[in-house]
């Protein structure tokens, strides 16, 4: 029977909806009490110290770089395999994302070539956990504290991922994490960054909010107040706090079914011909399994296309993580050039890859009809 299994849905219950109505029921949409409740209740799962909420994970990183200080001249290194956003938010402050390869097996930025990209202008490193496959951050942080360097954990698909039981974002000096609505939880939109460090996250809670320097409740007079750095408005509201508060309660549940589901899957898959997995959990590196990245032989990668559609007929939701190495779009491309060959590893998964969904909206049952539709369409291609 026909399936109907998109890629990725919001799951939103009634606690999230009431407590969207009790905001709107109220007087405070902004500068209240539910996005720092939010703050502290995401600190408490990942056990950081520090969690400062923003509007978005880009606006995240973004606020971490404009607060070291990071501008022209300055180099942070960024995996070539990753979404536009870990590099444009170096960009955006005038420094320059230069870019490492990544890994065949897991897509994780690749360790053996990381120091040989780290010039006397590196200031930064940004390590991305890939699908939610944790980067090997021993290895990371030996690199950085050699060179002294800050390294930012881009987390926008590790909510539950883990390398010997600490969770991502704190092994790093910075983590930032997405809420986007079909992540591993939501906040309809919405970032946060985890740090260890009390001064950064000071630092990063003035510059959210323009530089102002006290909060409502600390104003004795309303309206006044000084500012004391430069800022931008990076704030997360109530309402998205509020659907945040309630999403943090299902993540133990929704971590749970994603695994469920991708063991499912990837067994299921295991002895297809013309495919392969990427590497996932095992016992130090704990997945959050955002999704399963089929990757096509050499073979028959020309007709992803064809295949993603004949997938999509069947009801079977896909998506492409990413579609292309960053350094090779347009806008980096232009302003930095690109050579044929480069990042080879990111270019065979961005052009060999198909996505499929182990998210926690659909069940073990959806992936055996996923795997049985992907398995008909690649018997199709050969008769």
């Amino acid at each position: 029977m026909h399936r109907n299994l998109p890629f990725g849905t919001p799951i939103i219950g009634a606690e999230e909806r009431a407590a969207v109505q009790e905001v709107l029921a109220g007087p405070i949409l902004v500068h209240g009490p539910r996005a720092v409740k939010f703050e502290e209740d995401f600190a408490a799962y990942t056990k950081a110290l520090h969690a400062v909420s923003v509007s978005s994970c880009t606006a995240g990183m973004h606020l971490i770089w404009f607060t070291l200080g990071f501008g022209p001249g300055d180099e942070v290194i960024v995996p070539a395999q990753t979404h536009v956003a870990t590099a444009h938010a170096v960009e955006l402050t005038g420094a320059r994302a230069v870019f490492v390869d990544c890994e065949h097996r897991t897509g994780n930025i690749d360790l053996s070539a990381l120091e040989t990209a780290i010039t006397p202008k590196t200031r930064a490193i940004a390590v991305v956990h890939f699908l939610g496959l944790p980067v090997d951050m021993p290895q990371v942080m030996e690199i950085a504290r050699k060179h002294k360097l800050f390294v930012l954990e881009d987390c926008a698909l590790a909510v539950g991922s883990k390398l010997d039981g600490v969770h991502a974002g704190l092994m790093g000096d910075a983590g930032v994490f997405s809420f986007y609505p079909v992540k591993h939880m939501t906040t309809a939109e919405g970032g946060m960054v985890i740090t260890r460090n009390a001064e950064l996250a000071t630092d990063l809670r003035l510059r959210k909010a323009f530089g102002v320097d006290r909060t409502h409740g600390e104003r004795k007079i309303p309206g006044t107040y000084d500012v004391v750095a430069l800022g931008y408005n990076y704030r997360m509201s109530e309402l998205h706090a509020a659907i945040g508060i309630e999403q943090v309660k299902r993540i133990p549940g929704f971590l749970a079914q994603r695994e469920r589901n991708y063991c499912a899957l990837s067994n299921a898959l295991t002895s297809v011909p013309g495919i392969g997995l990427l590497a996932s959990s095992d016992i130090r590196f704990k997945s959050s399994y955002y999704c399963a990245s089929v990757i096509l032989d050499e073979a028959i990668a020309p007709l992803r296309p064809d295949i993603i559609g004949q997938l999509n007929v069947r009801g079977v939701g896909t998506s492409v993580y990413y579609p292309q190495p960053v350094p090779r779009m347009t806008y980096y491309r232009e302003k930095y050039g690109w050579k044929d060959g480069s990042f080879p590893n990111a270019a065979r998964i961005s052009d060999h890859s198909i996505a499929l969904s182990v998210g926690p909206h659909l069940t073990e049952d959806d992936m055996m009809y996923t795997a049985d539709a992907l398995q008909e369409v690649l018997k199709g291609l050969k008769s």
